[in-house]
This record gives C-alpha cells, structure tokens and sequence, in this order.
C-alpha cells in the first residue's frame, strides 16, 4: 500500500446531522471483505482495501433495505473514504498517487488495524 495522503477535517459541520459516528476525519478505515446477499452499496473493488475518513456526511437510512421497500432504519452513518490508486490497483496503478473518493456506510468499515 502506499502511503496514504493526510486530510484535514472539512471546515464545516456534516450537511446532515449524525448520532455518534464511529470515525471522524482523518482516522485510518478498511472496507470489510465480506458477502452478504440481496442488493450492496459497497464496491467490491474497494473490499479489503484501506483508505482514511475525508468526512462524515451525516446518517442516513440503510441502501440494503431501502431496496427491499424496508424503512431502512435505523439510520447509519455514511462516510466519504479516500483510497489512493496504488491501494486499490496496487501495482498496475498508472498514477499510484491519485486519489479515488467513494460513500461508504459504517457498516462495512472497521479500524484498519482491526484483526
């Protein structure tokens, strides 16, 4: 992986208000691996790959059960995360340096030094 670039907390408060995010600006995440059935929300070219916390957008009803006409709550935090290009392509990067921003749901994170 190479190294990741350091963010500064935007410089306003989430556009949405959130209850207790797990992770704030800057902190180090890991897109879980796993599966699961029916409709995602989570590229799985980013599964397994780490990148840091841009911003907290706020807390939102889940995708997964929206799409089965669930109400999706209770609502989850939702989190723009920075992946560099060589972390996600790893050698074949062309630009390893470039940045990839993508909205990830605090479901599929954890602390990138989780076992």
């Amino acid at each position: 992986m190479s190294a990741l670039p350091a963010i500064s907390p935007p410089p306003f408060d989430p556009p949405y208000p959130t209850k207790g995010a797990r992770f704030a600006p800057g902190d180090t995440v890991r897109v879980k691996k796993g599966a699961a059935p029916g409709h995602m929300r989570t590229p799985w070219y980013l599964r397994g790959r780490t990148g840091r916390i841009e911003r907290v957008c706020g807390d939102f009803a889940n995708p997964e059960e929206l799409a089965y006409r669930r109400d999706g709550l209770p609502a989850r935090p939702l989190y723009r995360v920075r992946f560099t290009m060589a972390e996600v392509w790893g050698n074949g990067a062309e630009r390893a340096r470039d940045t990839i921003d993508a909205e990830i749901f605090e479901h599929w994170l954890e602390p990138a030094d989780a076992p």
